[in-house]
């Protein structure tokens, strides 16, 4: 039995997106931050991905997200890297340095530190974008709890942001 580089049900639901995306001629790019690239890894896990993936962003730091994806220091200093204004400028500029018709962009906290009182660990933001869309991206706020998956509080706040990521991405 071959062994999967990521568990099962990350890889399914990154094998959907594939096929979907395909399908729908839709091709993607991501704009990660907490998930440091894992979206983009389990979408590169399935064979044919390089028809629907148009390339990945990795902006852990806040520099990264002003340099690569043209995020305003105003909305870093005001709202913060965790935060659906940064998201959406994130998801923005993704699709401004892409060839891609959709964008998510992911960032939050993993932890195990970082919180804050506003912005606990789990925190975790994300937005959806279209080419030629009217008006703002979607944005969404979760707080994801350490499971029951046997993961470290970490590990178990990314993989669930990995998923909620890739959902995002079906059609």
């Amino acid at each position: 039995m071959t062994k999967q580089l990521l568990p099962a049900d990350i890889d399914d639901l990154a094998a959907r997106v594939v096929a979907e995306n395909k399908a729908a001629g839709r091709s993607v790019v991501l704009a990660e931050s907490c998930t440091g690239g894992l979206v983009a890894a389990a979408i590169t896990e399935i064979p044919g991905s390089s028809s629907v993936l148009d390339r990945g962003f990795v902006t852990y730091s806040n520099e990264a997200k002003m340099e690569s994806l043209g995020v305003s220091s105003d909305i870093i200093e005001t709202f913060g890297a965790v935060s659906i204004a940064c998201v959406w400028a994130m998801a923005a500029g993704a699709l401004k340095y892409s060839n891609a018709d959709v964008a998510v962009a992911i960032s939050g906290v993993a932890g195990p530190g970082g919180g804050t009182q506003l912005k606990p660990v789990g925190t975790v933001v994300f937005a959806r974008a279209f080419r030629n869309q009217d008006g703002e991206p979607e944005g969404e706020l979760r707080h994801f709890d350490s499971g029951e998956d046997g993961l470290s509080e970490r590990a178990s706040i990314r993989r669930q942001a990995t998923i909620c990521a890739l959902e995002l991405l079906l059609p």
